[in-house]
């Protein structure tokens, strides 16, 4: 028999055939039992409250734009940029939470579709969708905006995910101003009058001394419609308007990947450069009068 001793009075329990036992089984229950129900309850909290814990935030390094739940994909959607939101090239970044969880989610399937609402019309604009993984638990793409926000009408970016066997969109209006200096140019082909837009990406902070170069070329096939394009050769010639002169040791761009151009661009000195572009479809010129100022 298991026997328990009572510090308290230095005696040990009585036996359970005494006559004493059930007073001395109800003195332990009403002096102990409480104590016990605190620590099992104690207990059970705490292996619940671990089991619940929510995954620590991780910080975004970007600006946070807009943000939404994805309804039937079980997705909250963040929308993240460098910078605010502007007329040209943006770069953007989707981070993706369980709604119920809100554990990351690193795999799934995700497209953009920008729209501008001018109340009597409605257009697109070029998007680069952004892959099925993520890296550093952000999904990147890219939007070019070709016109800001305000009078002329509003943009949203459509934002539609496949989350497994889930799927689910949200729509998420966005603000977009005119950059200082345009980085967006278009033109229309001497070739075949096929409609092209022309990106700006980089330089993004000139210096003097050799810059790398990339832009973005993009067909215009209709108001829905902006493939890349990777037809077309580009020459470049550096101008330095105010001073008369240009630089050497440039490097045409040429087409690396999915419409993107990369070459080089040499400054010589601070002050406002003009970056002169010459496309040609084959042999034949297709515009010969596109630029785009950089001033620093």
């Amino acid at each position: 028999m298991l026997c328990l001793y009572m510090p308290e009075t230095g005696m040990l329990p009585p036996s359970p055939h005494s006559n004493y036992y059930n007073a001395f089984n109800s003195f332990v229950m009403k002096r102990y039992f409480p104590a016990l129900c605190f620590i099992a309850l104690s207990a059970i909290v705490t292996s619940c409250s671990k089991d619940n814990i929510e995954p620590a935030p991780v910080a975004i390094p970007h600006q946070k734009i807009a943000d939404g739940f994805a309804i039937g994909a079980g997705v909250k959607v963040e929308l993240y940029a460098r910078k605010a939101l502007s007329t040209g090239y943006n770069t953007v970044y989707f981070a993706l939470y369980d709604s119920i969880s809100k554990a990351p989610i690193e795999k799934a399937q995700l497209s953009m579709l920008p729209m501008m609402d001018m109340g009597t019309m409605k257009h697109s604009a070029p998007a680069e969708q952004p892959g099925t993984a993520a890296k550093d638990r952000l999904f990147t793409g890219a939007l070019v905006f070709t016109m800001p926000s305000g009078e002329m009408g509003s943009w949203t970016v459509e934002v539609n995910i496949t989350n497994g066997t889930k799927q689910g969109k949200l729509i998420l209006p966005v603000t977009i101003a005119n950059a200082p200096a345009a980085r967006l140019k278009s033109f229309v082909s001497k070739v075949d009058n096929a409609k092209f837009i022309v990106a700006y990406i980089e330089p993004s902070a000139p210096k003097v001394g050799v810059n790398d170069m990339e832009i973005a070329i993009f067909r215009s096939k209709s108001m829905m419609e902006f493939p890349a394009d990777s037809s077309l050769s580009v020459a470049l010639t550096p101008e330095m308007p105010t001073m008369g002169h240009g630089s050497p040791n440039n490097v045409d761009p040429v087409h690396i990947t999915k419409g993107h151009y990369k070459g080089k661009v040499n400054f010589t000195m601070t002050g406002l450069w003009y970056l002169n572009l010459d496309f040609k479809a084959g042999a034949a010129i297709s515009n010969d009068n596109t630029f785009f100022e950089v001033n620093f």
